[in-house]
């Protein structure tokens, strides 16, 4: 082998080696009978591929490292330690957590940590935490775990990660554990038909209303999002959110403080009337005072390009819901 090649870095990835594979494709597409690969050069491919492994083990070692520290948070007695060294275990553990949801974004290492259990604990024991910032890394960890990951999804469901995250999401004091409680809810219910039956099953909708009716900025948004998103890709149950009186509630949100979430508020109204007598009924009702509403709402986001969305769903329920009942005097015509 030439002294370039023999003193070139072993790639670090697995990207690395397929490119070094491509590389040696183009090379060999000169002559018509390319020679056998050397036995130099059949070493140094393996030493290639060692430095890949060695990495892969390494991250495993890593996450198991991170769940030993997760274990002697969990294995310690409160309240007996001095304070000091209370707050070095947490920092230690919240530091573990993060490095988990950064390792676990590559989804090789998502299954890696599920089939160590490092799931099991964190729901055990991140999930039940005293401390808030334990408790939202933790819930952090699982989204990130489950993001388009079918076989983590399940197996979290099937451990019962749904009905503690939606618990966490409607009455957790800490604002951001709810927030990120909510991310994971979203992470296990969009696209998957299990997770979807279990949101149902335990009165998911419900939480989400209330999410859109606290405080708490980012879960108004999380929840409405996460509301549009369900109605879209699942009409089908329109008529169970229609039973809870969702359109009433909905329509209160509408009448709180202008906010950037009222288009995803107004884009879930407009699945509900959509091919539903039901919601076109509820949508109609004189007590509600909706289409004078929306007139307002549109006259006052015209001209404001950040709105054009909005702007858009109200002319869409309106047209939907009053078209034809009085004269168009609102500038809202199609």
């Amino acid at each position: 082998m030439a002294e370039d090649q023999r003193n070139r870095r072993h790639p670090q990835n697995l990207q690395g080696v397929l490119r070094l594979a491509v590389e040696a494709g183009s090379a060999a597409d000169g002559p018509a009978l390319p020679e056998p690969m050397s036995e130099e050069r059949k070493e140094w491919l393996k030493g290639a591929l060692a430095e890949v492994a060695k990495g892969q083990n390494s991250e495993v070692e890593q996450m198991k490292e991170c769940m030993r520290v997760l274990l002697r948070d969990g294995g310690c007695e409160r309240g007996r330690e001095g304070e000091e060294e209370g707050e070095d275990e947490e920092g230690e553990t919240e530091g573990a957590l993060e490095f988990l949801s950064e390792l676990c974004e590559n989804l090789d290492n998502a299954r890696d940590l599920m089939t160590l259990g490092g799931l099991d604990l964190c729901m055990s024991q991140c999930l039940n935490h005293p401390q808030g910032s334990v408790r939202w890394r933790g819930a952090q960890l699982i989204a990130s775990c489950a993001q388009n990951m079918p076989e983590v999804q399940c197996h979290l469901l099937s451990k019962g990660a749904l009905p503690k995250l939606l618990q966490l999401t409607d009455s957790d004091p800490h604002p951001t554990v709810r927030v990120k409680a909510l991310y994971a809810v979203s992470c296990l219910v969009r696209e998957q038909e299990v997770g979807l039956r279990a949101f149902l099953s335990h009165d998911g909708f419900s939480v989400l209303m209330r999410g859109m009716q606290s405080d708490n900025e980012k879960l108004r948004t999380k929840s409405s999002f996460l509301l549009l998103n369900l109605l879209t890709v699942h009409p089908e149950h329109k008529d169970t959110v229609l039973s809870m009186g969702m359109v009433q509630q909905l329509v209160s949100v509408l009448r709180t403080p202008h906010s950037s979430f009222h288009e995803h508020v107004l884009g879930a109204l407009c699945c509900l009337v959509e091919e539903s007598p039901l919601g076109l009924r509820d949508c109609q009702s004189p007590t509600l005072g909706l289409e004078e509403m929306l007139n307002q709402r549109a006259e006052d986001l015209q001209g404001r390009e950040e709105c054009q969305e909005e702007l858009e769903f109200c002319k869409r329920l309106r047209s939907a819901c009053f078209c034809g009942r009085q004269p168009d005097d609102s500038g809202m015509d199609r």
